[in-house]
């Protein structure tokens, strides 16, 4: 065992297990890996300190119920989600569920270390993170009425054309507001954006 802090990484993929422990080692992080949930859960006792890094999907026990089962433990490492590209639905679900943040696939490195280094640092920045959360309801508070309703819906994971017909107007007017959105929250990517407001909301 080690007090320093290592970044378990739950993948049943092992090329993506040997790619994490390359890109990781490299940087200079503590690393180890582990195939499944279940694997990583039975040696949850001896592990001290540092966060996880899961993917969403896995067979027997998935990402979200991994959170579910370290939080009942009273496990309080913290979590990085990976996720598929069109799986900002569960990404949601998974940060409901207790997870700091999360990675589209593909990923780009520099943004996985950046959410590693942030999540290895948490349980020291509290007051970082009420600056970020009284940041991001500023940003909130600038959006229209329509402007959060289709924000509210790119939350839930809904493509253009069901936002668009939920609320009675064009997807073309959809991506009108969703270009607003994105421009007043000052989110480069749609995983930027749900992560703002889940940040709102966790904190709520």
């Amino acid at each position: 065992m080690t007090s320093s802090p290592v970044v378990h990484v739950v993948d049943d993929d092992a090329d993506v297990r040997d790619s994490l422990t390359f890109l990781l080692g490299a940087t200079g992080l503590a690393v180890r890996v582990h195939e499944s949930a279940v694997a990583f859960l039975k040696v949850l006792p001896e592990i001290e300190d540092g966060c996880v890094v899961t993917d969403v999907r896995m067979p027997e026990i998935d990402g979200i119920e991994l959170q579910r089962r370290l939080r009942a433990q009273g496990c309080l490492l913290p979590v990085v989600v990976m996720t598929g590209h069109g799986d900002i639905a569960l990404a949601v679900e998974a940060m409901k569920a207790g997870a700091v943040d999360f990675i589209e696939k593909p990923f780009d490195d520099d943004v996985l270390l950046a959410a590693i280094r942030a999540a290895l640092a948490q349980r020291g920045s509290e007051r970082e993170r009420a600056a970020r959360v009284a940041e991001v309801r500023a940003r909130l508070r600038s959006l229209s009425e329509r402007e959060r309703q289709v924000l509210d819906g790119l939350v839930a994971g809904k493509p253009n054309k069901i936002i668009a017909y939920d609320l009675g107007i064009s997807p073309r007017t959809v991506e009108i507001y969703r270009a607003n959105v994105m421009t007043k929250m000052d989110a480069d990517s749609l995983s930027a954006l749900v992560r703002m407001a889940m940040l709102d909301a966790a904190a709520t």
